[in-house]
């Protein structure tokens, strides 16, 4: 069974602590580039929105709908709420019908998840043919670091089910989306993935 909700239930009021010397090292910065990517006046969704670190960056949109698998994490984002809803779902079961959404983004997530490949499955389900889905995570780099991470990897799965070597643009390309361009970031440890649903 995964530990990702009790992990991240028991993390939830260090969250914003813990990231905030992150955010002023760039991830500000790369949440608002995933954003820009996004259409705006259309329905989206966000997949792990944590504790709303995005909320400020969203595109006005038609409708805008931010799930998480962690109820401690949606506690914490309440108060940054905006224009969207929030919503307790799984990534990897979501409860949406198909063809709902113009895009989906996710910011570091895919890294927690059990089977990435079902929830990008999810993900081509719910949203439309040619919508888009951003992601920006940390995944395996390429070189010298890709052992490094494998290493980091062995301890940090088993601690917190968080997995410091997937490649996740591999993956979704795997599981049938359609992979349009990935911006490296951080010497390829942080990667921006971006991706069309196949029409």
């Amino acid at each position: 069974m995964s530990k990702v909700p009790a992990v991240y239930d028991r993390f939830a009021k260090y969250y914003d602590q813990a990231f905030a010397p992150l955010e002023k090292l760039g991830l500000a910065r790369w949440r608002r580039e995933v954003a820009s990517l996004l259409p705006e006046n259309a329905s989206i969704l966000e997949v792990g929105c944590g504790a709303g670190a995005n909320f400020e960056y969203y595109p006005a949109s038609r409708r805008a709908i931010s799930s998480e698998v962690s109820i401690r994490m949606l506690e914490n984002a309440i108060g940054k709420r905006r224009e969207n809803h929030l919503i307790q779902a799984d990534a990897e079961s979501l409860p949406f019908a198909r063809d709902e959404f113009d895009a989906a983004f996710a910011t570091l997530v895919f890294c927690s998840i059990p089977r990435p490949e079902f929830a990008f499955a999810e993900l081509r389900r719910v949203v439309r043919p040619g919508g888009r889905v951003v992601l920006l995570e940390h995944v395996r780099p390429a070189g010298v670091l890709g052992p490094i991470f494998d290493l980091i990897d062995r301890a940090t799965t088993p601690l917190f089910d968080d997995h410091f070597n997937r490649e996740t643009a591999a993956t979704a390309e795997r599981s049938g989306l359609t992979l349009l361009e990935v911006r490296r970031k951080l010497a390829g440890i942080v990667n921006l993935i971006h991706c069309e649903v196949p029409k």
